[in-house]
């Protein structure tokens, strides 16, 4: 639905795997959200394809855009990234029935919320599911959610991983000393951090909550942007806490490092969440995190031992879990070493792509030529 420059998770993640991917030619259809973005470019090993319509219609507007390109190049593979795109891609492999149908399932939704967006549709919804020739989800959760909605094939586990060359190595002192700086921080302060849009699932409102709980030496850096920012800012004022609250916004992905180096927890108070990258950056950076036990994050954090849990929807579980960390050294210092470690053993890139040259991509041309 979206590629660079805007920039989340999935996009990190296609771009990371077809960089890796060179002897494959990509084809990419993506909304076109402002004048700025021109409606064809190549990025990366990428030819994008911009279509310019409300998000509703992206199903429709995507497979028409596909069949055009389709009679031209002749795909092998047709690679939906989560739902909407999912739908595009359904619509192509019924029209092309010679074409494979990939889906990566991102969105870590749960299945009764995802039923009741999607009533009027949810037969397609199904069908899409059924009719994939491979379902690729990013955590044993959304395993387990493509099982219950239809898949019937086995679904291939793999999930997103981290440039390890960049959240792995330090940066410039300087770069992390001029960020210090200008973020106002003094001997003594504590910085927690989110990375995370701005919504309802992602729970940055439990942590802003949690803030009266803790010292006061505690400053909580959000990076991010959207549709609940109003509330949140708002929140933070009803709570007493607006000047230890700071809203950064839209950080760009390569000053994130410099970012994660200047602070000293990570937090993200999930109410559901697919996999979760941003954790995973934070641990390769050396930070100890603190996560709730809701979808796929049990697949990579151990409480104790490669993270720390708190309860969803309960600011006291996330304050306590953040005043653990803060006065136990010896605790902070092995949940940070032991993510690390985790990190670096299953989720570079380098580690991830071939697995998915193995277990997807290969399969799939080896269908098509067999």
């Amino acid at each position: 639905m979206a590629y660079y420059p805007l920039i989340g998770g999935a996009e990190i993640a296609v771009k990371e795997i077809t960089d890796r991917m060179s002897d494959v030619e990509w084809h990419m259809v993506t909304r076109r959200f402002d004048e700025s973005h021109v409606p064809y470019e190549v990025i990366g090993n990428i030819h994008i394809h911009r279509v310019r319509c409300p998000k509703i219609l992206f199903p429709f507007v995507g497979f028409w855009k596909g069949k055009q390109l389709y009679k031209k190049y002749t795909f092998d593979i047709v690679w939906a990234v989560m739902t909407y795109a999912g739908f595009a891609a359904l619509f192509l492999k019924l029209y092309f029935k010679k074409i494979k149908f990939f889906l990566n399932l991102q969105e870590g939704t749960p299945f009764a919320d995802i039923k009741r967006k999607a009533f009027f549709v949810y037969p397609l919804f199904v069908l899409m599911f059924r009719k994939a020739d491979v379902i690729q989800a990013l955590s044993q959760f959304l395993a387990r959610m493509a099982y219950d909605i239809g898949a019937k094939k086995e679904v291939v586990v793999i999930p997103n991983g981290v440039d390890l060359s960049v959240f792995s190595v330090e940066p410039p002192r300087d770069a992390v000393l001029q960020c210090a700086q200008g973020l106002g921080k003094q001997v003594g302060d504590i910085y927690v951090l989110t990375v995370s849009r701005l919504s309802h699932k992602n729970g940055v409102d439990d942590v802003i909550r949690a803030l009266q709980y803790v010292p006061q030496n505690v400053t909580f850096l959000i990076a991010g942007i959207g549709e609940d920012e109003m509330k949140l800012r708002a929140l933070a004022e009803e709570c007493g806490v607006r000047d230890r609250v700071k809203f950064l916004g839209l950080i760009d992905q390569k000053d994130v490092p410099v970012l994660l180096r200047v602070s000293d927890i990570f937090v993200r108070a999930s109410r559901s969440e697919g996999f979760g990258i941003s954790f995973i950056e934070a641990m390769a950076a050396g930070l100890p995190v603190i996560a709730t036990p809701v979808g796929g994050i049990p697949d990579f954090i151990d409480d104790r031992e490669t993270g720390m849990f708190a309860c969803a929807d309960n600011p006291k579980s996330v304050a306590d879990a953040i005043n653990k960390l803060i006065e136990h050294d010896s605790l902070r210092m092995h949940i940070a070493v032991e993510g690390q470690n985790r990190v670096r053993m299953r989720y570079g890139w380098d580690t991830i792509v071939p697995l998915m040259r193995n277990k997807v991509f290969d399969p799939l041309f080896n269908e098509t030529y067999s």
